[in-house]
């Protein structure tokens, strides 16, 4: 579909808006942003009148081809800092990107009604994880070998790739539950994030290729206006976010974004009714 100069315009001003807020949000709660970004994008693409099929697709898409240049800019830092598991990131080398392999061939098959209630569900369970959280939840005092990481890198690559984030959020989960310190957990998370957002972003141009109800500048479930404004936007603005975050309590962070996840999975969820 194509829109009017006046709509590609307003589309690119809330595009710009939606930028901002993400980052914002993204540099407070300490994440790479997709978990933001879907909803944030959904709703805005919705206000455009873009096809119900494509538009669950196309934020997810867009989400991951936005990740490509955070997560490496991101991995690139902590690895000069020696604090990724690299040992842990290898083993994960193969699985995850396997993942997003088979993720993407489920979403050329899915309708966006489905790809919404996954969302919204491994939302929820986020949401209720951070809410409920306590730092002494383990399972064991380090994480096992093969064949548990492959199946977690699997897991966490099919997973984050449905919904468009860049698995920090469930690799940070899966770390810290093994005794893993947080720090190690984040910067492995970006080492994570670009075995999924490459792989994830090349695959959603393939499951969305020459659709007819894609707005304009979009290829496959990626649009090229989104892309280019948000990247922009949230390197500006979210290390705002980041002091904002320094000034409260890990604590307050935690149920903050908790209350978001379970607010935008609720939001989802409604949708579908």
């Amino acid at each position: 579909m194509d829109l009017p100069v006046s709509e590609i315009g307003a589309f690119a001003l809330a595009v710009v808006g939606a930028g901002a807020i993400a980052g914002l949000l993204a540099g407070i709660f300490g994440i790479g942003g997709g978990a933001i970004l879907v909803p944030v994008f959904y709703q805005i693409f919705g206000l455009f009148g873009i096809d119900e099929s494509v538009r669950m697709h196309l934020a997810v898409g867009s989400s991951l081809a936005i990740i490509v240049p955070t997560s490496l800019r991101s991995c690139r830092a902590h690895f000069l800092r020696g604090a990724v598991d690299m040992d842990l990131l290898k083993s994960f080398a193969l699985a995850v990107p396997a993942g997003v392999v088979a993720a993407s061939v489920t979403v050329a098959h899915l309708s966006g009604a489905s790809l919404r209630g996954i969302f919204a569900v491994i939302l929820a369970l986020v949401g209720l994880k951070l809410l409920f959280n306590r730092s002494t939840w383990r399972i064991g005092d380090d994480i096992p070998g093969n064949p548990v990481r492959a199946i977690v890198g699997f897991v966490i690559g099919y997973l984050s790739t449905l919904m468009g984030i860049g698995g920090g959020v469930l690799n940070n989960t899966f770390m810290t539950l093994f005794g893993r310190p947080m720090h190690q957990s984040v910067a492995t998370s970006s080492g994570v994030g670009v075995l999924i957002s490459i792989p994830g972003f090349l695959g959603y141009i393939w499951a969305g290729w020459g659709l007819p109800q894609l707005p304009v500048a979009s290829t496959g479930y990626i649009n090229w206006i989104v892309v280019a404004l948000v990247i922009p936007i949230t390197f500006i603005v979210a290390p705002i976010g980041v002091r904002i975050a320094h000034a409260l309590k890990k604590r307050h962070l935690e149920i903050a974004f908790g209350i978001f996840a379970l607010f935008a999975s609720a939001r989802f969820l409604w949708s579908l009714m």
